[in-house]
This record gives structure tokens, C-alpha cells and sequence, in this order.
């Protein structure tokens, strides 16, 4: 079966879990647990703020770096999802049921790609 990589993108400085309603983690919880139980979930995690994260480039022969914040970004990674799914349909599901326990006024997307397989390689 593929496997799907969710890319959750959020606005980083309009997001705040403190102003999330009361419903919100109970909600995310739920999902999570369905997910799992349902053997879609491979591994899930948010981010740590882009204050904390660096970037590498490589460009003209040489590596670069820069340290965040990353401010002339609007969007940011802020978290993942490794889910294996029967296929595009199936996962494409769980990504907009995983949008819709979100508070709404909250802008949040996910980017959905599938992982491709190696040859020779388990994933």
C-alpha cells in the first residue's frame, strides 16, 4: 500500500493552541485515536517554531545557512503525518477530516504528497 506524506502548513503568527476552543484537543485526540486503531498512522508530529529552526541551502557550489525566524515566509511547515493509505482517495479523507477539528478561525492546510518507492527498500 503507498504512503502518504501530510505537510501541515499554518500561518505561524496567527496560530495560537491557547486560542484554540475547548473542544479542540478532545477532538484531535479522537481523530488520532480512529487513525491509529484504523493502522492508517505511521507517525505524526507538530513542529517546534521557526525561532529554533535553521535552513540550509546549497547553491553556486556552496552550502548556506540561516537562522530562523524565517519572516518573509507567510507559510510554514508547522507539523506532519506519515499515514499509509489504500490510496489518494483514503488519505486525501483522513487529511480533510484532520483540517475539520480545527477551530474555524483558524487557517490551516495540508499539503498531501505520496512517498515514492525505492527499489529494494522496505517502507
Amino acid at each position: 500500500m503507498p504512503r502518504y506524506l501530510s505537510l501541515v502548513r499554518i500561518q505561524e503568527n496567527t496560530i495560537d493552541i491557547e486560542d484554540a476552543d475547548a473542544g479542540f484537543q478532545e477532538r484531535m485526540g479522537a481523530l488520532f485515536e480512529e487513525i491509529t486503531k484504523a493502522g492508517v498512522m505511521l507517525d505524526t508530529a507538530g513542529l517546534k517554531p521557526t525561532a529554533e529552526a535553521t535552513r540550509l541551502t546549497w547553491s553556486g557550489g556552496k552550502v548556506g545557512s540561516t537562522d530562523g525566524p524565517f519572516t518573509e515566509t507567510k507559510e510554514v511547515v508547522g507539523g506532519y503525518a506519515l499515514m499509509r493509505c489504500k490510496d489518494k482517495a483514503e488519505a486525501l479523507e483522513w487529511s480533510r477530516r484532520f483540517l475539520e477539528v480545527h477551530p474555524k478561525h483558524w487557517t490551516v492546510g495540508v499539503e498531501l504528497r505520496e512517498i515514492e518507492d525505492v527499489p529494494g527498500r522496505e517502507g
